[in-house]
């Protein structure tokens, strides 16, 4: 495990960066399907890169559907599970540890995408090694709240759902 700074009480520092990284993904998406010059490129490309774009913009709204339907009362935006909360191991977390992450990675991707603007997708791309860290500084507490965390650890993936 990692020894990376819990940013203050039960990890807000971790969700306050993300709030920042997420506006700014939006902020600069947005901007991209604004500019007067249009997107960044066009034609079949364009084509191309909207249909995967909204592709993982609708699997990651899934994604993150399930995660918070399947957290039921154990949802909390706090990389530190709450007080009396259990290790949730079914649903879509029966494949996936952090699947509201993986969700939010795949919807940023996905709207910087239909952008079509390299800020956004910049920015975007920076929500992996952002979730990456955050879900390590989580999973050292679900280590030491949870016994079985090493086993559930080994057998799933961090981020995406196995497809099929």
């Amino acid at each position: 495990m990692t020894h990376l700074p819990s940013l203050g009480p039960r990890g807000v520092g971790w969700v306050l960066l993300q709030g920042i990284l997420l506006v700014l993904v939006g902020a600069a998406g947005f901007h991209g399907l604004t500019v007067p010059e249009g997107p960044a490129w066009s034609g079949p490309l364009r084509v191309v890169t909207s249909a995967v774009a909204l592709a993982s913009m609708a699997a990651g709204i899934i994604q993150v559907g399930r995660g918070v339907r399947d957290l039921g009362a154990n949802l909390t935006p706090l990389p530190s599970p709450r007080d009396g909360a259990r290790l949730v191991e079914t649903g879509i977390y029966g494949s996936v540890r952090h699947p509201i992450y993986g969700g939010l990675i795949l919807l940023g991707l996905g709207w910087a995408l239909l952008a079509a603007y390299p800020l956004a997708i910049a920015l975007a791309a920076c929500l992996v090694p952002f979730f990456w860290l955050k879900s390590s500084v989580e999973e050292r507490w679900l280590q030491e709240r949870f016994a079985s965390y090493a086993d559930y650890r080994r057998r799933t993936r961090r981020f995406i759902a196995r497809i099929g």
